[in-house]
């Protein structure tokens, strides 16, 4: 873990300055510890209790999820402040009750669920594979099956009929997504809910901005934000990542501060207030 003194350091220009700071969390693994069935995640009433004081204090608070805007919103429990879901196919901004879509994806939504309802089978409803319909992306979890390995395997054979069939897709932690083959990710929601902020609301401009995550979906929301740095249009970006034994390599090589866990993330909600 990342010294306090470090973290303080790294934190200063956003915390001397939040009117012109955007503050972004992934949720599962960073604001909600992992649990076993994707459906049980919830974010902790001591953290969403400090989430609450900075979503009042930062120019711009936001999450950022796989999941769906609407099921993101729910788990955090935090209404005034934005979602990115489906990995940047929905945009809910704060207060609104329906979220914005990426038209791309939108168009996919029916061949996507097609597919999931015709490959998932009861073999693997025996073997505790788990489907999630994310509208626009199919998800298929094996994380606390009784056999992990037998499970996985399974799931990589979907993997492969979805490959054959034009889908694209993505490996998160015992997760396999379905996606339609249309540019998706992270990133592209991270800046598009930035560009958003400035072109709306008619408030100061965005200066910084801090991005927290666990996965392997969120090194694009890292790239992005180092990519608006070196175009001018961030001055300072801050990417921290959320140490586990399951954290990606290349997550923490991309990352200006390790953290240790769920304590590490409350301390860091902490530093920024």
């Amino acid at each position: 873990m990342s010294p306090a003194a470090t973290l303080v350091e790294a934190l200063e220009p956003l915390r001397s300055d939040p009117a012109h700071a955007a503050v972004l969390f992934d949720i599962d693994g960073t604001l909600a510890p992992i649990v076993r069935h994707a459906a049980d995640a919830h974010v902790p009433e001591a953290t969403r209790t400090l989430l609450i004081e900075i979503s009042k204090r930062y120019r711009l608070v936001g999450c950022v999820s796989g999941r769906r805007a609407a099921t993101a919103r729910q788990i955090v429990a935090i209404g005034s402040i934005a979602y990115i879901g489906n990995h940047g196919g929905e945009l809910l901004r704060p207060g609104a009750t329906r979220p914005e879509l990426d038209p791309d994806l939108t168009a996919w939504s029916e061949r996507v669920r097609e597919f999931a309802a015709r490959v998932y089978t009861p073999e693997h409803q025996r073997a505790r594979v788990r489907s999630e319909d994310k509208e626009a992306i199919a998800a298929f979890h094996w994380r606390g099956a009784p056999d992990e390995e037998a499970a996985a395997a399974l799931v990589r054979e979907i993997a492969e009929l979805a490959e054959d069939e034009g889908f694209a897709v993505h490996w998160g932690r015992m997760v396999l997504e379905v996606r339609p083959p249309v540019a998706l990710d992270k990133g592209l929601g991270v800046s598009a809910l930035l560009q958003s902020a400035a072109d709306r609301d008619n408030g100061p401009p965005i200066k910084s901005a801090l991005y927290v995550g666990d996965d392997s979906t969120d090194i694009d929301a890292f790239r992005a934000l180092r990519a608006l740095v070196d175009a001018g249009t961030l001055e300072l970006a801050v990417r921290v990542a959320v140490g586990s034994e399951e954290t990606p390599r290349e997550l923490v090589e991309q990352a200006d501060l390790i953290i240790d866990g769920q304590s590490g993330v409350r301390g860091l909600l902490e530093a920024l207030l």
